[in-house]
Order: C-alpha cells, then sequence, then structure tokens
C-alpha cells in the first residue's frame, strides 16, 4: 500500500512539474487570417522573416526582414494598409533589406491572444506557404488559452509541433524540424561549411528544390535551433 501511494505521489510531483514547466509551440498560419499577414503581401516577397518579436502594446514587430531586391510596389501595398503610419528602410543588403514599421497592432488579432496569454515569439516567417510562427508560453494552459482565442477570432492554426525547451525527450532533433535537419545534413555532407566549400547555396537550393534564399534562412534558423535546444541549458538562459 505504502509503495501505491508513493508512485501516485510522484506520478502527481510529475504531472504538476510538467503543467508548470513552459513550452513551446510550432504553429503555421495563412496570411490572411491576422492583420501583418495581409500587410506584408507574400505575392510581392518571396519571403519575410519578422524581427524585434516581442509583443508591447500597441508597438508590435517594428522590423522586418524582405529577400530578394524589393519593388517599390512592394512598399506602396504595405504603406497604404490603413493601421501602417510609415515604412522605413533600415539597412539594404545584396540579397535581402530590413524594414522598420510603424504600425497600429492593436487590432491584429493574433497577436492580441499571444500578448493577452503572455506568449513570446522566438520566430516567425513568411513564405508562399504560410506564416510559420514558434512561441514560448509559461505553461500548458496558456497555450491552450492562446488556441482558445485565435480559435474565437477565426484564426486558423495547423499545430506543427509543442514541446518543452529543457525536456531533453521533447524531440530526437534537437528542436530541428525535419526541413531544417534535411537541409543542415545535406548541407554537412555536401561540404558546406568546409574550407574551402565543397558547395554553394545555390547548389543546396538545387538539391532541395527551393529558393537560394530559402536555403539560407533555413541553415540559419536550424543552427539557431540547435544552439537553443543542444548547448543552451536553462542556467545557461538564466
Amino acid at each position: 500500500m505504502v509503495h501505491h501511494v508513493i508512485s501516485f505521489c510522484r506520478a502527481q510531483n510529475n504531472l504538476l512539474s510538467q503543467e508548470s514547466m513552459s513550452v513551446i509551440t510550432e504553429v503555421r498560419i495563412p496570411p490572411e487570417d491576422f492583420e501583418l499577414g495581409q500587410i506584408l503581401d507574400l505575392d510581392e516577397a518571396s519571403a519575410i522573416e519578422l524581427e524585434t518579436l516581442v509583443p508591447s502594446g500597441d508597438v508590435t514587430v517594428p522590423l522586418f526582414w524582405v529577400y530578394e531586391p524589393v519593388e517599390n510596389r512592394f512598399l506602396d501595398t504595405v504603406e497604404r494598409y490603413p493601421t501602417v503610419n510609415s515604412v522605413t528602410e533600415v539597412d539594404v543588403f545584396e540579397d535581402r533589406t530590413l524594414f522598420r514599421l510603424d504600425w497600429d497592432a492593436s487590432q491584429d488579432h493574433l497577436f492580441r491572444c499571444i500578448l493577452d496569454h503572455d506568449g513570446q515569439i522566438l520566430g516567425a516567417t513568411g513564405t508562399s506557404g504560410g506564416w510559420d510562427f514558434e512561441i514560448r508560453f509559461s505553461h500548458r494552459e496558456a497555450l491552450s488559452q492562446y488556441q482558445t482565442c485565435c480559435e474565437d477570432a477565426h484564426i486558423s492554426l495547423e499545430i506543427i509541433r509543442i514541446y518543452n525547451p529543457t525536456d531533453p525527450g521533447a524531440g530526437p532533433w534537437y528542436g530541428l524540424s525535419e526541413p531544417q535537419r534535411e537541409a543542415l545534413m545535406l548541407a554537412v555532407r555536401m561540404g558546406y561549411y568546409d574550407i574551402p566549400r565543397g558547395c554553394t547555396t545555390e547548389e543546396l537550393a538545387n538539391e532541395l528544390e527551393i529558393s537560394d534564399q530559402a536555403v539560407t534562412e533555413r541553415l540559419r534558423r536550424a543552427i539557431g535551433a540547435f544552439t537553443r535546444h543542444a548547448l543552451l541549458t536553462p542556467e545557461a538562459e538564466a
């Protein structure tokens, strides 16, 4: 009897520990289901990555990268949106441009749902296939409330996966999505990280059947995810 009581108490403690542990979800959202997705029209850009990602009051996601050369009609489309005050070019590189967005985010239901349930956006990238968000919540109940909030706002969420960031058994690939793992392994096999390089991003893109810019972005996110999950311990993050 004592053994059964001890086992039950341990199970309850484990359950409480899991419920109180922070949780990360990766979701895909159609651009038409949230205001920022409508503003940043992906018909005019190959890929967009949000920067400065923590929502705060009416100022949310003020910086974003646009990959490949940016045409004036993209900026015209952004500036015509009623809640956009201005969009400003911050930095220009060969394959991407950084912009600052002066935008009233108070009407974007997606970001309100994240903010109201203490979510933290770890990453977000938009492509023709939709917007992929990686969001951390303080516990699973907050994640559940966020999902309900999105459902009430008629926002479609495709849950890619849910995991605990400090749980060694959360996944076999150290936080990598399957496409990220595929790209990283191919880059290593083809000698992309060798000196001198054994291949170019263009050659990787041909193998993966995606754009050159998409390869660069996928590798960058893969390395970031691997570092967070394999090398940054809870003590190191504190």
